[in-house]
């Protein structure tokens, strides 16, 4: 009596341990892959709140191909900016390749400007007012624990928020980068 006992468990373990190998798992979730904004889509987005956009950040790990590469070059050869209306940051939007290149925006949460330098597809793939701000990184991005802290930044602050078109020269402005490398990811002022 006690091997069948013995037979029996083990063959339920078997049995649990199989559907528990079997069960649906995401994609992502099961190859430990990141779903990015410029080289895929996000997980569905909340409904947005009335005058607000879809904020998204991308770095060097996930720029299309990594790098700092963009897609038209306004004041930076590749993706940078320090925030300031003369230097500001490098975003990407879900455009046509034709414009509205070189466009100013204001994010107030973050203190800083951005300047429509890059070009993203799908760009998270929600159907919403939507700007993909440059977020940093380097070389070494591409590994751990830089890659793990940078992609984390970039989930960090993504939100909907107000988005300034056309702002004023003179918003306030904090020129600290978003993401300093090797693994340090600096805020805004909405948490």
């Amino acid at each position: 009596m006690r091997r069948t006992r013995i037979v029996v468990v083990t063959a339920l373990a078997l049995v649990l341990v199989g559907a528990l190998v079997h069960a649906e798992v995401p994609a992502a979730a099961a190859t430990g892959a990141r779903s990015r904004t410029t080289t895929g889509t996000r997980p569905k987005t909340p409904p947005a709140p009335p005058g607000t956009d879809w904020v998204t950040f991308y770095g060097y790990v996930d720029n299309s191909p990594p790098g700092g590469a963009i897609a038209h070059p306004c004041i930076h050869p590749t993706a940078g900016g320090v925030g300031t209306y003369a230097n500001p940051v490098t975003f990407a939007e879900p455009t046509d390749p034709d414009g509205p290149w070189c466009q100013i925006i204001y994010v107030p949460f973050l203190e800083k400007y951005f300047i429509h330098e890059d070009l993203c597809d799908p760009c998270g793939g929600v159907n919403t007012a939507h700007v993909d701000l440059w977020m940093g990184g380097d070389a070494a991005s591409r590994h751990k624990p830089e890659r793990r802290v940078l992609l984390g930044c970039e989930d960090t602050w993504t939100r909907y928020a107000v988005i300034i078109q056309s702002p004023p020269p003179d918003e306030p402005v904090d020129t600290t980068p978003l993401f300093t490398p090797p693994t340090t990811c600096h805020g805004g002022t909405g948490d």
